[in-house]
């Protein structure tokens, strides 16, 4: 008998050597002699399986190795088409971006966190525009703020090198991904309602009045380089 070396490596018949061993079946399990149970899987034409040799004592099935096998992979298989494969979607920002640009970016990690996907934002400082890294921050933490609904923070504002980096996670598990012509028509219709910008500095005073920074470590000084940059 061959076994599966792509796949976890079971022990099979006399490869068993306990003393005893509880055979579970349709509902019920007895512990028996693991003689008596290799005796009784040769009676039925089939194999004795170990299938959780750290209990005491091992559990085994009667049954068909190979049958037991396809079972293993079909159960894999279904449970990896039910995971959401989660991936790190980067938006990159400017420490002077303009509202449009940054409303258009706020909407892609929208649907990237509804998505199942994380974020990673960013601000390039390129040459001497590293002078305005405070207001690459403020912009970081309005973007956290407005995705507050969406996704949980799990890096604050960090410099490494001339880019500073924030982290988000989603809040809701991901969702089947749209079609890419759906995506197309609604960013169409995204950029043509938004003609009218809220102005950026009541954007940032509104970051005060949210809640996403009130019960987190160094959030007061947070709030108060929002409504210090707002003025």
């Amino acid at each position: 008998m061959k076994n599966d070396k792509k796949g976890p490596q079971y022990r099979v018949n006399e490869q068993i050597r306990v003393r005893e061993v509880r055979i579970v079946g349709e509902g019920d399990s007895q512990v028996m002699p693991t003689r008596q149970a290799l005796d009784m899987a040769r009676q039925q034409g089939v194999d004795l399986v170990e299938i959780s040799p750290n209990a005491n004592p091992p559990v085994c099935r009667i049954i068909d190795y190979s049958k037991f096998l396809y079972q293993q992979k079909k159960r894999a298989k279904e449970m990896k088409a039910k995971q959401v494969k989660q991936e790190v979607k980067e938006i990159r920002f400017g420490p002077q971006t303009d509202d449009h640009d940054y409303n258009f970016k706020l909407k892609h990690a929208k649907e990237f966190l509804e998505e199942g996907n994380k974020v990673r934002a960013y601000v390039f400082f390129r040459g001497r525009s590293i002078l305005f890294k405070e207001q690459g921050e403020v912009l970081l933490l309005r973007f956290a703020n407005d995705l507050e609904e969406y996704g949980k923070v799990e890096q604050m504002p960090s410099l490494e090198g001339k880019k500073m980096f924030l982290y988000l996670s989603p809040k809701k598990a991901g969702v089947a991904k749209k079609s890419q012509q759906k995506m197309d028509r609604e960013r169409r219709e995204a950029e043509a309602k938004e003609s009218v910008v809220q102005p950026e500095a009541e954007k940032q005073t509104s970051a005060a009045d949210n809640g996403l920074f009130a019960n987190m470590k160094g959030g007061e000084e947070i709030l108060n380089k929002l409504k210090k940059n707002s003025q």
